[in-house]
């Protein structure tokens, strides 16, 4: 019999024969490459008998034009590999996924193309859509069921309805699909318990599936079949865990009401993508934000861990959740493979002394190409997706008899600012004012201002708007202040950076510290958070941010960035290391 994938009336029937999709969401760009098939042999393990995963842009075309599909972002290779294992998959290249992710996974470089407008109907918007998709969609098509892959399913865009209702957009979206011979079939998913939503996500030809929480599951089916009487429950997302933000309590979700919630939905034959069924990390400045959506009113930047409380934690080792979660489905599925559930082993590297150091500074352009303009332009501007950007300008004088404020106007997201060497004090933007006493003598000053970007907005209407650095500018009282040395800093690329001999640590200016250490053996080990606030490195691997606000005090490191012989560790401090020495341990500190 031809392979074939429909979604009925009541079911979804896969070469004939109605199945129930019990799923579970494995992001591949979260997940070091070396990892992905132990990660999928858990999905196995716990009864899944599918895995989901969104798909980058940002990182898949971080220059327009230009693509990668490699390591971290080989999508076939990620799909095979749950091919061989035995799992279907469901695709969702968005081309917006939230995910907590950076940006909602669109290219920041798209918000400063003129009149380009995100997740609409907007023509420079669509055309790059549609390089993407010309790109992504012919390496997915060969991998759908019905061409002997395991893809049975596709999502159009993602929760729209929570965003806008411009269905023009949502069918272009679709014809793009139709256009590279998809015959797998499409479908939306948006958020449960509010039916404005599915008005707004939905369109005719596309059915209907749900994302939502621990809650009134039954009761978020019921409300969709009031307005979509037709095709089988299925929640695209059950969110069985969260996510964190930096400065804010670590949270959690109960195992026992997560795995009491999928009981009732498995009990009622409808199908399941558990979110997460394993979180990962937001490797390097990879995470996103939330604005402007209640509780988060104010900025809130997701942290580097993606542990999400999920059935596998961080580092792919098994939790309470994930065998309170295996009973349930052994209870509709009984036949799940034999043998304990594998944990890889840790180690606690030892202790690395960090020899030598680089003030940023002192070697800006080995980093960046500095770009001359009259005002302070975002980093987008550049072509900037991530990292940091420093303004460099001179003050006239004489100013400041008694003192003058110097202020930020439209910072995004986090600065620091020195004028003539001398540190004047850090900025963060959910501040009410930003403002700082400055004395200009008569020859002038050298300003200089660091501004991180702590990771664009993913959800919400500030989505889509959110560009980074100083967007409106720096004033002097009310003189706006211009002429500008920019020097914009991805930090993709440390090779012509130059160290010396580390006497001392520098406080207070930016600074990057090296080390090297020889292993033995490697493993998965978590690196201590080394100091106030910065970025780590290990053997070029770029492991995140760390940030002494919490939650946790740990940096994961994956045991495949690390190698037999010598290794090398690059650290970012912003502010103060707590010692010349970088710390590892055997578990992680997660409070």
């Amino acid at each position: 019999m031809q392979n074939t994938v429909a979604i009925t009336r009541s079911a979804i029937e896969i070469d004939g024969q109605p199945i129930q999709i019990i799923s579970g969401a494995i992001h591949y760009f979260r997940i070091h490459p070396e990892q992905w098939r132990d990660r999928l042999q858990k999905a196995v393990r716990m009864g899944l008998n599918c895995v989901e995963t969104y798909f980058c842009w940002n990182l898949h075309e971080p220059v327009p034009g230009e693509f990668d599909f490699s390591g971290l972002l080989d999508v076939e290779r990620f799909i095979r590999t749950a091919q061989k294992l035995g799992l279907y998959v469901i695709v969702r290249p968005g081309p917006y996924i939230c995910a907590e992710w950076d940006n909602g996974g669109i290219p920041p470089w798209l918000m400063a193309v003129p009149g380009c407008r995100l997740r609409r109907s907007n023509a420079p918007y669509l055309a790059a859509v549609t390089r993407w998709f010309d790109v992504l969609l012919p390496k997915l098509r060969p991998l759908q069921h019905t061409h002997g892959g395991p893809v049975i399913l596709a999502a159009v865009e993602n929760e729209y309805g929570s965003f806008g209702r411009d269905s023009a957009y949502v069918e272009a979206l679709r014809q793009l699909y139709l256009k590279h011979g998809f015959d797998i079939p499409l479908l939306t998913a948006d958020g449960g318990g509010n039916n404005y939503y599915l008005l707004g996500g939905s369109i005719p030809e596309l059915p209907v599936t749900l994302t939502f929480d621990c809650g009134e599951v039954l009761g978020y089916f019921a409300d969709k079949r009031k307005l979509y009487p037709e095709g089988p429950d299925f929640c695209m997302e059950y969110w069985l865990g969260t996510f964190d933000h930096w400065g804010s309590p670590h949270r959690t979700i109960d195992p026992e009401n997560a795995a009491r919630k999928l009981d009732l939905m498995l009990r009622a034959g409808a199908s399941v993508n558990l979110y997460m069924f394993i979180g990962g990390t937001n490797f390097g400045f990879t995470s996103g934000a939330n604005l402007g959506t209640a509780p988060f009113d104010d900025y809130a930047p997701h942290t580097t861990s993606y542990d999400y409380d999920a059935p596998l934690n961080e580092a792919g080792d098994p939790t309470p959740k994930y065998f309170a979660l295996q009973q349930v489905i052994q209870k509709y599925h009984p036949t799940l493979p034999a043998g304990p559930v594998p944990v890889a082993p840790k180690t606690a590297c030892p202790p690395v002394r960090l020899t030598t150091s680089a003030v940023l500074l002192e070697h800006l352009d080995e980093l960046s190409e500095r770009r001359k303009t009259g005002d302070t332009e975002p980093m987008e501007a550049f072509g900037q997706n991530q990292g940091f950007i420093l303004y460099r300008t001179r003050l006239r004088g004489p100013v400041g008899e008694p003192p003058v404020d110097l202020k930020l106007y439209g910072l995004r997201d986090r600065a620091q600012l020195w004028c003539d060497g001398a540190y004047l004090g850090t900025a963060y933007r959910n501040d009410k004012t930003i403002s700082f006493p400055v004395k200009v003598p008569a020859a002038g000053a050298q300003l200089d201002v660091l501004v991180e970007n702590l990771g664009h907005v993913n959800y919400g209407p500030y989505f889509g708007t959110d560009l980074k650095g100083i967007v409106t500018g720096i004033t002097i009282g009310y003189q706006y202040q211009n002429d500008y040395d920019c020097f914009p800093l991805p930090l993709t690329d440390l090779s012509r950076l130059t160290f010396a001999e580390t006497a001392e640590q520098t406080t207070e200016c930016p600074t990057f510290y090296r080390g090297e250490f020889d292993l033995t053996e490697t493993a998965d080990t978590f690196l201590v958070f080394p100091g106030v606030k910065g970025v780590v490195w290990i053997n070029g691997f770029n492991l995140g941010r760390y940030w002494n606000i919490g939650p946790g005090k740990t940096l994961y490191v994956p045991g495949p960035v690390l190698k037999p012989g010598r290794n090398e560790i690059v650290v970012f401090e912003l502010h103060q290391l707590n010692c010349l020495q970088v710390e590892f341990i055997d578990h992680p500190s997660v409070e």
